[in-house]
């Protein structure tokens, strides 16, 4: 008898749609990491590990925040990360899937509204799922959208908050919110943005501050910035008015009941506030970023995104993966994007720039792309 049939059987459809996944170790350039600014691998933060442990930080927490988990090195780095964002208050979690579940399921009470674009972060779905509000998807970066479904809400009696909740820069089409027009329509409708910024910190901004730096500290505005990408490490800093933080910390049964983060990664984390504010390595990857950019558009005539985020859509899921193994095979690590993660239709290869690659080997991907895609043919 086999122990589960029903999973395997549903496996065995995810195969049939070439959609079934497994985990693979990393082996060829970097073309898949979110490790922007590369800093993950780097001397810097090992360093800043070393003296951490060489002071005495433990490498465990021992618990939830709550109980015996809080260290000061949380404490000082939520400090340091609302001074550095110009946030009145920062939460620091283990995940930004954590942060957002925790947020989405928490704030937004009973009678109100999550509106949230159509391309949002699976994280802020869960949250939802797990929430007493109501909610609705607005088409991708579509405002006038928005605007029409709050004044449609309203008008069937809705009375509640509006919570609006976007990405400030998409993690699969690498493409910008308008949170000028975003922060507009919150205003008008006396609403609270929501902005994930995980993509855009340490990358975009004054200082690597994120696209949404001119609008951190208002009462209306809550960020989240993961320490996962850019900063090279782990987590995510929630930043927003104290008020929003004491509720999470006494209300967000995922930050309550989760074990603390370690107060070592706390630590490399202080040290990588400081890297991103540099302003170097951020020079660096833009410039990447813009030649890159340059070279796709003349050899495979791929509108440019403007960010570190590069999608090729090749439409067919089996066709992505062709693609993605082949380029694999030539010593490249890029891997095919599959439906549910973007919408139906749209697999796509994920091109993501980093510090941990050159002009060159972007050329030498291009040049091992072109052919790859006359032998898998659709249009691109």
């Amino acid at each position: 008898m086999r122990a589960f049939p029903d999973h395997d059987a549903d496996l065995n459809r995810l195969a049939a749609a070439g959609r079934r996944r497994g985990l693979a170790s990393r082996r060829g350039i970097d073309f898949a990491s979110n490790d922007y600014l590369g800093l993950a691998g780097g001397e810097a933060l090992s360093r800043a590990v070393a003296a951490a442990l060489a002071r005495g930080v433990p490498v465990g927490s021992g618990g939830s925040r709550l109980l015996r988990g809080n260290h000061p090195e949380h404490e000082a780095l939520e400090a340091e990360a609302a001074a550095f964002f110009g946030a009145a208050a920062a939460l620091y979690f283990s995940t930004g899937y954590a942060a957002n579940t925790a947020l989405l399921a928490t704030l937004p009470q009973r009678g109100d509204l999550v509106l949230h674009d159509a391309l949002i972060h699976a994280s802020v779905h869960e949250g939802l799922r797990l929430g007493r509000a109501q909610a609705s998807a607005f088409p991708h970066n579509d405002v006038v959208a928005a605007a029409a479904a709050i004044d449609a809400w309203r008008d069937r009696g809705g009375s509640g908050r509006v919570w609006i909740a976007v990405e400030s820069l998409y993690s699969m089409d690498g493409d910008q919110a308008p949170l000028a027009e975003l922060m507009a329509l919150a205003d008008r409708d006396d609403a609270v943005l929501l902005i994930d910024e995980a993509h855009a910190t340490g990358v975009f901004g004054p200082g690597g501050r994120g696209l949404a730096a001119g609008l951190q500290g208002r009462d209306n505005v809550i960020t989240l910035h993961t320490c996962g990408k850019a900063m090279g490490g782990e987590g995510a800093l929630l930043c927003a008015h104290p008020t929003v933080i004491d509720f999470i910390v006494n209300r967000g049964r995922a930050f309550i009941f989760s074990t603390a983060p370690s107060p070592l990664m706390a630590a490399a984390m202080r040290q990588s506030l400081i890297l991103i504010g540099d302003g170097s390595a951020r020079g660096r990857l833009q410039a990447l970023t813009g030649a890159a950019g340059a070279l796709l558009t003349d050899r495979l005539g791929m509108a440019a995104t403007g960010s570190q985020i590069i999608p090729v859509v090749l439409g067919d899921d089996a066709r992505t993966m062709a693609v993605a193994r082949a380029l694999q095979d030539r010593g490249f690590d890029v891997r095919g994007i599959r439906p549910p993660t973007v919408p139906p239709g749209t697999a796509r290869l994920r091109l993501s720039l980093t510090l941990n690659v050159d002009l060159a080997a972007v050329e030498a991907l291009v040049t091992a792309l072109e052919p790859l895609l006359q032998q898998h043919p659709g249009t691109p």
